[in-house]
């Protein structure tokens, strides 16, 4: 019963830390959607630049681990930012540079999922709309994208369930998300354990239920 009245006590600090985490995640899924999807479309295009650039940029990220990135964006995204910029004191910078660091990370790991989606498409698809005097954007845009990221779906809402975990790593730069805050007020009140279980629990609940929604979604893609 103590354990419930700490927590219903801490809070302001536990909701503080569920906005962090929601603000990182929600920006790194739809910053990593749209630039997974520009690159989806450089590795389509037939300019070998731009092919080369995707695949470039795919291999670095995704060859670098996450806390390690993070570290690094830490260490240079405030520095850049305030010279280019003149950001406030007040912006919390480590927010800042954590969301630039997921979004560079996961517009990799989604270029690739759009891209797989786009390859598994059939060719008659494509002929189509070239048949239609679509130019490659239009055909992309009307066509191939919106088929594309149907096939795919169920892949992305998996690989947001891993970025919602993933978020728990800011940890690195001190950025106060939910399961940080979880922790200080379990080393604070001499509960750490109960407070790690009680994240555990939060976790468990919130993945297994986009794990279901993955679920359904692909047992509609199979009818």
């Amino acid at each position: 019963m103590e354990f419930f009245q700490n927590i219903a006590s801490a809070w302001g600090i536990i909701g503080t830390g569920i906005a962090i985490t929601l603000q990182v995640t929600t920006v790194a899924i739809i910053g990593g959607l749209l630039g997974g999807t520009l690159l989806a479309l450089f590795a389509a295009s037939k300019s070998r630049f731009l092919q080369a650039f995707t695949r470039i940029y795919v291999t670095l990220f995704r060859s670098i681990p996450l806390v390690m990135l993070l570290l690094w964006f830490y260490l240079i995204v405030p520095q850049a930012l305030k010279a280019v910029f003149n950001i406030s004191p007040s912006v919390d910078i480590r927010l800042v540079s954590a969301m630039v660091a997921f979004v560079l990370l996961e517009s990799a790991f989604f270029a690739e999922i759009i891209r797989s989606g786009i390859i598994g498409l059939s060719r008659g698809q494509f002929n189509a709309s070239a048949s239609l005097g679509m130019t490659y954007m239009q055909s992309m845009r009307h066509i191939i994208l919106p088929q594309a990221f149907r096939a795919v779906l169920p892949i992305i809402m998996t690989q947001c369930i891993v970025i919602f975990q993933d978020t728990s790593l800011v940890y690195v730069i001190s950025l106060g998300d939910f399961f940080r805050n979880a922790v200080s007020i379990g080393e604070r009140d001499g509960n750490l354990m109960q407070m790690l279980v009680f994240a555990g629990i939060v976790y468990w609940a919130i993945c297994s239920s986009l794990s279901g929604l993955v679920r359904k979604l692909q047992q509609g893609s199979i009818r």
